[in-house]
């Protein structure tokens, strides 16, 4: 288990991350969001001892991420890893054999699969090639905790699902523990178990994605006359998408009774609309701004 304590970092004088808390339980795959420059891959360096915290604390199982023993279980895969186009995907390889425990028969598997040959430089690769390259390295590794950021950038779609079934399957054999940063947000909710959202300095939601998920619901309704704004005060509206005599409405709390309140306005039209996680961090972080 991860635990994170009052975790805050700064930049110079520019907080970053502050009284950050988080618990990530072992063998579960969490999707790490927030927009842009909201701490992500700051939190993945801090929980891999690159950077160090002002305040707080962060425990594997109550072992701090210096310890040498530890670091030996824990994979940071950034964005943009720091390799020389220049260097061949069998020489990175031989680097991270002097730091872990390689399973060679899984990385000829997947270098096999993936279709790719490790004698090649990585200029010779595309975006998505090089992706699926660190990829294979990470998953050959074998860590107990893999971070991930950005995990499925340059992928297409075949290799995306490749990915994540090789994902599942080392949380399932090995109870590893995975976390991914990702702006592909339905990327997200088909893949992983849990979320945290961080927004402003702080994690701003945190939880089961199908439990959060369940507690908005989403409708399409049609009037006769046209679409006034104001019926929908006196309900948990989110958020109101109106054009012409249509509206798509977001509300906060279980469908049947939001149908139920909806029908007594009396539209022409009335259907429950699929709602997904995207729509759900929306609010989240729109909810945050109005504080």
């Amino acid at each position: 288990m991860i635990q994170i304590t009052d975790l805050s970092f700064s930049f110079g004088k520019t907080r970053v991350l502050e009284n950050l808390n988080l618990t990530v339980p072992d063998g579960c795959i969490m999707g790490l969001v927030g927009i842009n420059g909201a701490g992500k891959s700051t939190l993945f360096r801090l929980l891999t001892s690159i950077y160090t915290a002002e305040s707080g604390s962060i425990s594997y199982d109550g072992i701090p991420p210096q310890d040498e023993h530890l670091r030996k279980r824990v994979y940071f895969l950034p964005d943009d890893p720091y390799f020389s186009l220049h260097t061949t995907m069998k020489s990175m390889l031989e680097i991270y054999k002097c730091m872990y425990d390689v399973d060679m028969e899984k990385y000829d598997r997947l270098k096999s699969e993936f279709g790719l040959d490790d004698k090649k430089p990585l200029r010779s690769f595309s975006k998505g090639m090089r992706r699926q390259a660190y990829i294979i390295i990470a998953l050959a590794i074998r860590p107990q905790y893999l971070f991930l950021d950005e995990a499925f950038d340059g992928l297409d779609p075949l290799a995306r699902h490749k990915v994540k079934q090789e994902l599942a399957a080392m949380v399932d054999e090995d109870n590893a523990t995975v976390i991914i940063s990702s702006h592909a947000l339905r990327e997200l909710e088909d893949f992983c178990d849990k979320y945290t959202v961080i927004d402003n300095k702080t994690i701003s939601s945190s939880g089961d994605i199908a439990s959060r998920v369940e507690q908005y619901c989403k409708f399409m309704l049609g009037f006769a006359d046209g679409v006034d704004k104001e019926i929908f005060s006196d309900l948990p509206t989110v958020s109101i998408s109106a054009s012409g005599k249509f509206v798509s409405v977001v509300f906060e709390g279980e469908s049947a009774e939001i149908e139920q309140k909806l029908l007594a306005l009396s539209p022409t039209i009335i259907e429950e609309m699929p709602i997904n996680f995207e729509e759900v961090f929306i609010n989240e972080v729109s909810k945050e701004a109005e504080k």
